[in-house]
């Protein structure tokens, strides 16, 4: 199963993370429901454009904070009258969830919770779920309620609340829960996902998504999530689309990962993920720790690969070959500063290739689930890849 390796800021001082790993199971029921909002929204989003993946007024923009260049979350509301929460928008997984007051957890205690006493729309279906962690299982139990992304409104969406959370990352987390946007195949708590229920409802537009991913949380055009729609002043240049290849998370086929023009791995073509839940770059170790070494890193006794920053103008490129188009990840992209002087590895080893936020952040992502394939392009930032 697949893990999501998120990297939270512990003190921002001395530029320590913390990894939380996620298993996430698979689906053992959907619900489908209607709640007669789409007049209303068509009528409040009326103006149309020409070109069908421009953004317009019909899509939704949800601003994302860019938190020290690791995560990025947004704000969310459920329930009558609105609990406001920041949450995870995780193309990595299907399951939305949030802490409640229930929770007696340190992590539930840091964070936002949710009082079900408090909205007249709650409704607890009397079913218990749990997600497995390498350092234990969250437990919770399953409701729905009244939820608003952006200015869309979905009722009676389902969603858990947790009463356990192990371990303390999620306690330094800067966002309060998850909302997953994967296949409703890997929900582990068999709930319709937060974006199917859009679609099903037609409550979007059109039944895509696209994420850009800021490289600065202070410069430059803010991180943004647009649900049903694309945004064109987000990207240069032409959208390049993949295929689906599993209806589970968002995976694709890469054909291979090349430096200086010769393939170090996925020689034979290789599944990834795309993935807004992970910040790094993750393959198997024996194909990152060759990427490693012909990029330059150096193995600390601390474990981490490590470069001089000054050397960075000296490493090469990571081209990454998918559908037959090179997508370049040049020195900057894939190291990160842990001081004045060091740079370490934004390659992590995994079972699983996963093309997270080191990726994301160089390429506007675009997932259409009418066609089942996911687009990309280059983002603009102030300053970009070769």
């Amino acid at each position: 199963m697949k893990r999501v390796i998120i990297f939270a800021v512990l003190m921002s001082l001395s530029h320590s993370f913390v990894t939380v790993n996620l298993h996430k199971g698979r689906s053992i029921r959907e619900r489908l429901a209607e709640d007669g909002l789409l007049n209303t929204f068509l009528k409040e989003n009326h103006k149309k454009i020409s070109n069908k993946y421009s953004r317009s007024l019909s899509a939704s923009n949800e601003p994302l904070v860019n938190y020290m260049e690791a995560i990025y979350y947004g704000n969310i509301s459920i329930g009558t009258p609105p609990q406001t929460f920041r949450v995870l928008f995780d193309t990595g997984s299907s399951d939305f969830w949030l802490p409640s007051v229930n929770c007696h957890s340190l992590a539930c205690k840091n964070h936002q919770t949710f009082n079900p006493n408090k909205s007249s729309t709650f409704h607890n279906l009397g079913t218990k779920f749990s997600l497995n962690y390498e350092s234990g299982s969250m437990d919770g139990f399953l409701a729905y309620d009244t939820l608003r992304v952006s200015d869309i409104v979905v009722t009676e969406q389902e969603f858990g609340l947790s009463t356990s959370e192990p371990g303390f990352a999620y306690y330094y987390s800067p966002f309060d829960g998850i909302l997953g946007l994967a296949y409703p195949s890997i929900s582990s708590s068999g709930s319709t996902p937060v974006f199917d229920n859009m679609c099903n409802r037609h409550l979007v537009p059109q039944d895509i998504f696209s994420f850009y991913l800021s490289r600065f949380p202070f410069a430059g055009p803010p991180a943004v999530l647009t649900f049903g729609g694309i945004d064109t002043t987000r990207f240069q240049g032409p959208i390049h689309w993949t295929p689906v290849t599993s209806e589970t998370y968002w995976q694709i086929q890469l054909d291979s990962v090349k430096i200086n023009g010769e393939v170090v791995a996925c020689r034979d073509g290789c599944q990834a993920i795309i993935d807004t839940g992970t910040y790094a770059v993750t393959a198997p170790e024996d194909a990152i720790s060759n990427i490693q070494r012909l990029s330059g890193f150096s193995l600390e006794n601390s474990g981490l690969y490590v470069v001089n920053c000054g050397d960075l103008f000296k490493m090469p490129d990571l081209v990454i070959t998918i559908s037959g188009v090179d997508f370049i990840l040049a020195p900057y992209a894939y190291t990160q500063p842990i001081n004045g002087e060091m740079c370490m590895s934004a390659l992590e080893s995994d079972s699983l290739w996963t093309l997270g936020e080191v990726f994301l952040k160089e390429y506007y992502s675009i997932f259409d689930r009418s066609n089942n394939r996911v687009g990309l392009a280059k983002s603009v930032q102030l300053f970009n890849a070769k």
